[in-house]
């Protein structure tokens, strides 16, 4: 495998060749699937073909990282280019804001046919939401307020829920499929973001795909793990080897439903020209977590929390199997595709990156740090604050297959925040700056517990060397307090202009 550091060099080469066709784009995630859960990242059991094949002949990104442990500041990072502390997406269930500049919006306007299938998960997907995937530029949507399972209920450009019978991954990419007949008959580039539902829990998973794995329960029989009932839809403790066996079958689900799109594009004399690409939106959940090389899962900012699968096909621009160990983010992926199509990028501060710059600058390190932040919402005084978005609308529609906060459909929220007082600076908060990374907590007693660890001697962050390597420490936290400025300057609304607020 030749192995190549400034991946941007081949992602930016489209936008250097004006004569040629704009690409076909589709961008895929998971929901909940960590860095190590793939074949071809070494797992014991979980059987992944199509991703494996993915890796061994496209562009594999061994350091890439969702830009918030947890889904839906992910998801707001991913379309915007941002971080979601930006726009108030702090953490699961809270929206972004219409303000917001998306891939979808910029794609739409160079000419491409727009949409999103799957989990939304940044404000309801109802008509009437200001956030819902048609107002952020989207074309058309079928999409879900959360999470599905097995036959899930969707809205289609935000109808009420119908009920789609069959495997949900597979049921999303059909209606990928059939999308994308739809846009070569508007003779257009698609532009497709499909977002599975798959392996969040609770699990489901066909007979054929749960016969993968009959032989987990017997070998992992004595630790319990918490999660939800898929009956009753209410928190229980079960065998980790059962419960294993159904995430690891939802996982081979999605696999195949990424197989049956990739085949689709390749039988259409498609392939060619389509960027194909796949990531996790945090790392892997603690009710799933099994083995892994790295520290921490879902919502820790170790990199076990972080670090997701990354993969990009794409043969009319590189051929042959690559792999990348430049460390890349979810918001790159906005900056990245203006490079791509030749668009402008959005006037305001972005904290992904323009591949096109490195490809120019002769990289071979990401020049910017990357950055982390997970706000403690229980923080937020919310009776005191204006709701951003009426809160009606912010009700979803759409069934889940578990009570969210004792409903059984996801709420949202945003609010202005003209300061965060005493407590702007809060919460866990990381940088990742070449081979080192800072991390801060907070205490119970109000003070701060500092750890710096060397990422390329200690991938797994067992060693703090804070203590050894203060100076190091010190400018990355001056970095990181800059850096939380910023943020905080943009969730005021100043991005948005005057009259915003």
């Amino acid at each position: 495998m030749k192995i190549l550091l400034p991946v941007v060099a081949l992602l930016g080469a489209a936008s250097l060749a004006a004569a040629e066709p704009l690409p076909n784009i589709i961008l895929m995630m998971g929901d909940d699937h960590g860095w190590e859960e793939t074949g071809y990242n070494g797992h014991p059991h979980v059987k992944t073909p199509t991703l494996d094949e993915m890796a061994a002949t496209g562009l594999r990104l061994d350091r890439f990282y969702a830009a918030h442990p947890s889904c839906s500041p992910t998801r707001a990072s991913f379309l915007t280019g941002r971080h979601p502390n930006r726009m108030g997406t702090f953490a699961p269930g809270w929206s972004f804001r219409p303000e917001e500049i998306t891939t979808a919006a910029i794609l739409a306007r160079a000419g491409y046919y727009c949409g999103h299938f799957g989990k939304w998960h940044v404000g309801t997907v109802k008509a009437e939401s200001p956030v819902n995937p048609g107002a952020m530029g989207f074309h058309e949507w079928l999409s879900h307020d959360n999470f599905f399972e097995m036959d899930p209920s969707f809205s289609r450009n935000g109808g009420p829920p119908e009920v789609f019978p069959g495997e949900s991954s597979e049921v999303l990419i059909d209606e990928t499929v059939r999308f994308i007949e739809r846009s070569r008959e508007e003779g257009k580039p698609f532009f497709g973001v499909v977002w599975f539902g798959s392996p969040h829990e609770p699990y489901s998973g066909l007979p054929e795909d749960l016969a993968l794995y009959d032989d987990l329960p017997a070998k992992y029989p004595d630790k319990k793990v918490r999660l939800t009932s898929n009956e009753t839809g209410l928190p229980v403790e079960r065998p980790q080897g059962e419960v294993l066996r159904e995430r690891y079958a939802e996982i081979t689900a999605m696999d195949r439903a990424i197989g049956k799109l990739r085949t689709y594009l390749a039988r259409n004399e498609l392939r060619e020209n389509t960027l194909v690409f796949y990531c996790g939106d945090n790392g892997t959940s603690v009710d799933g977590s099994l083995k892994s090389p790295h520290r921490g899962v879902k919502s820790a900012l170790y990199e076990g929390g972080v670090l997701v699968p990354g993969l990009i096909e794409w043969p009319a621009r590189f051929s042959g199997p690559v792999a990348s160990r430049l460390r890349a983010s979810t918001s790159d992926l906005l900056p990245t595709l203006c490079a791509i199509v030749g668009e402008t990028l959005p006037d305001r501060p972005l904290d992904g990156l323009d591949f096109l710059s490195l490809v120019d600058a002769g990289m071979e390190e990401r020049p910017a740090p990357l950055f982390f932040w997970s706000y403690p919402v229980r923080q937020i005084k919310t009776a005191e604050l204006k709701p951003y978005i009426d809160p009606r609308l912010q009700k979803g529609t759409t069934p889940l297959v578990k009570l969210s906060r004792g409903l059984p459909t996801r709420n949202f929220t945003n609010f202005h925040h003209p300061s965060l007082a005493e407590d702007r600076y809060a919460g866990a908060r990381a940088v990742v700056d070449r081979r080192y990374k800072l991390i801060l907590h907070d205490t119970k007693d109000g003070g701060t517990k500092k750890e710096l660890f060397d990422l390329l001697e200690d991938p797994g962050e067992t060693t703090n060397l804070f203590a050894k390597k203060r100076e190091t420490a010190k400018v990355l936290q001056n970095s990181l307090r800059e850096w939380q400025d910023s943020v905080l300057n943009s969730l005021s609304g100043a991005d948005y202009g005057a009259g915003e607020e």
